[in-house]
């Protein structure tokens, strides 16, 4: 069941993901570019890699499809603009598109302390974890 939003609450959290998504997303392009200059890639690194690479193209779409709500939602966009089913599905992408890029960032994040040592491994791996529980909670309850 799709619930009608009021255009200044859609505005105000699509301008937060389209921030969000626009920070995480460097940050994982950021990350991809990291691993790519490891001095010995193996297997895990291209793990970490795949998985931020996925994730840094998944904030890229939820940040544009961001800039789509925040546009058909502004008070003089067009009436064609703000009331078209477009809307429903960029607000629909948006979402999928932030927690997918969040969730498998957690997950290049995961990987990538088994490049280290088991021990960083496991720490990062469980940080990783509680942080995508905490994602889960947050995404769920909002």
């Amino acid at each position: 069941m799709s619930e009608t939003l009021s255009p200044a609450y859609l505005t105000a959290l699509a301008s937060q993901i389209g921030f969000l998504s626009a920070f995480l997303g460097g940050f994982a392009a950021t990350f991809v570019a990291m691993i790519l200059a490891a001095e010995k890639p193996d297997r895990v690194a291209g793990w970490a890699m795949g998985l931020a690479a996925v994730s840094a193209t998944a904030f890229v779409v939820a940040a544009v499809t961001s800039t789509t709500l925040v546009a058909g939602s502004h008070p003089e966009a067009p009436a064609s603009a703000a009331l078209s089913d477009g809307l429903v599905r960029a607000r629909i992408v948006s979402a999928l598109g932030f927690a997918l890029g969040a969730y498998l960032l957690l997950g290049a994040i995961g990987c990538s302390g088994w490049l280290r040592s088991r021990a960083v491994g496991w720490t990062t791996t469980i940080a990783a974890g509680l942080a995508g529980v905490f994602v889960t909670l947050s995404i769920v309850s909002a």
